[in-house]
């Protein structure tokens, strides 16, 4: 009797064993054929982005479609920029779609210059292609040819600017913008000063201004001029939310 089970037992396994590499065998291949084409935007396209225009069409990245061999399967293409003659070497994907097409506002295109980390203020020169895979694995890709736009994003985050008489533009419009650091939610202003004074204001406007009334390091609403004594190259860095700043000649 064991060794009928025995027998029984080994039957099975051989079975399985079959069962399972038929399965391989007939598993559908998908193949590669032919990489998505980019039709537009080309390297001649270049814009300056503005938050006023927020809500207006910026520009519809087109392509044509991938080719596959295989089991019909959904085709996804994910839309990718990266720093002009970098190769793509650390792209960031900023859309993805099954459409071949995606059309982007003048805020959607900021935001996805912004993530891939490019500065406000800053023309940009930019590559971007479409690379497209098959499945949920995001497997069988194929990417396509790239072209080199140009845009200048502004920030997404309150545009706080420095003026006065020791600063490159004096009390003249336009401020000298303050840079922002996503991590520390701090801006900063790393440049050269003159003997003279200074404030910082929202949007290159008076509506909303810091001094320091006592010259403390405390930004006050509408406060005093801050002085600046000796000239030279400075880091200032400025926490509105806590309402402080520091200022360091370098």
């Amino acid at each position: 009797m064991k060794n009928i089970y025995r027998i029984l037992l080994a039957f099975v396994g051989v079975l399985t064993v079959s069962c399972n590499a038929d399965d391989v065998q007939d598993r559908p291949v998908i193949e590669a054929v032919t990489a998505p084409v980019l039709l537009t935007p080309k390297s001649d396209f270049s814009i300056v982005l503005q938050n006023a225009n927020a809500a207006n069409a910026a520009t519809t990245f087109v392509w044509d479609d991938a080719q596959y061999n295989g089991t019909k399967t959904v085709v996804t293409y994910s839309l990718e920029m990266a720093a002009a003659g970098t190769n793509f070497k650390a792209p960031t994907v900023v859309a993805t779609t099954t459409d071949k097409f995606k059309s982007f506002t003048v805020a959607d295109l900021n935001t996805a210059c912004l993530n891939a980390g490019f500065a406000p203020f800053k023309a940009a020169q930019i590559d971007v292609r479409v690379r497209s895979s098959v499945g949920t694995t995001g497997s069988v890709s194929q990417v396509s040819n790239s072209y080199t736009i140009t845009a200048t994003p502004y920030p997404a985050w309150p545009n706080w600017g420095i003026i006065g008489s020791a600063t490159p533009n004096g009390w003249n419009d336009p401020d000298t913008n303050l840079d922002y650091d996503l991590g520390t939610k701090k801006y900063s202003y790393v440049g050269p000063l003159t003997v003279g004074e200074i404030k910082f204001r929202l949007d290159d406007s008076w509506g909303t201004n810091y001094g320091d009334d006592g010259n403390d390091l405390t930004l006050d609403a509408g406060g005093a001029n801050i002085p600046i004594t000796v000239a030279g190259n400075y880091t200032i860095v400025i926490d509105f939310t806590a309402k402080t700043y520091t200022i360091k000649k370098n």
